[in-house]
């Protein structure tokens, strides 16, 4: 009688080449147990360090529909455009919608803002805190990738901070600053002032 080994809490399923509008990437996916993780590669990153990475958590409303709401799109495109003209980068597609609580639940907020409620009382009120978000199947799959440590392009503190207790190096980090507009100022407004992020 044998006895199985144990399945990898993550597992990296497949890889294909994927040219596109911001330059040429590898795609991987990933199978994990909190969901599918999509990445794609720019050049080699086994073994490297400082290599530029965006955590991109999952925004239907934003980088599929171009809501106006928020700013996710605008930092996904501005991650893929600087990760398609360096030597090498990442971005993971984190399967984390609406700050961890769901589509459902997150268009329940946007209800709750139209209400006048920020994000931040919105998740709250819904009986979440403001943000579900983890990294450490992040930081497992970046390792999975040989990643040795990262130059996180993000405005959000606990990215950096998710990243680092999970045991990913962070030795620098840049902002990602969009243009407000008048449909999600006061969302950036309240992600700065009560979230911390860089904006």
């Amino acid at each position: 009688m044998t006895s199985e080994r144990p399945r990898p809490r993550t597992a990296l399923a497949a890889r294909a080449r994927l040219p596109s509008r911001f330059g040429e990437f590898t795609v991987v996916a990933f199978e994990c147990e909190d969901g599918e993780y999509g990445v794609v590669v720019r050049g080699d990153v086994a073994g490297a360090e400082a290599v530029p990475v965006r955590l991109h958590s999952e925004c239907f409303t934003g980088d599929v529909m171009g809501s106006l709401k928020c700013d996710c799109r605008d930092q996904l495109e501005f991650a893929l455009r600087f990760i398609g003209r360096a030597e090498r980068g990442a971005v993971v597609y984190l399967p984390q919608e609406g700050r961890g609580i769901g589509l459902a639940n997150k268009i329940r907020a946007y209800a709750l803002q139209d209400q006048g409620l920020d994000t931040v009382e919105a998740n709250l009120a819904l009986g979440f805190p403001d943000d579900l978000r983890r990294y450490d199947t992040a930081a497992e799959v970046l390792g999975q990738l040989g990643v040795k440590s990262v130059v996180l392009l993000t405005n959000n503190p606990t990215k950096r901070a998710g990243l680092e207790r999970a045991g990913m190096p962070v030795v620098g980090q840049i902002p990602l600053r969009a243009t407000p507009n008048p449909h999600n100022a006061a969302y950036l407004d309240t992600k700065r002032d009560k979230s911390g992020h860089l904006l």
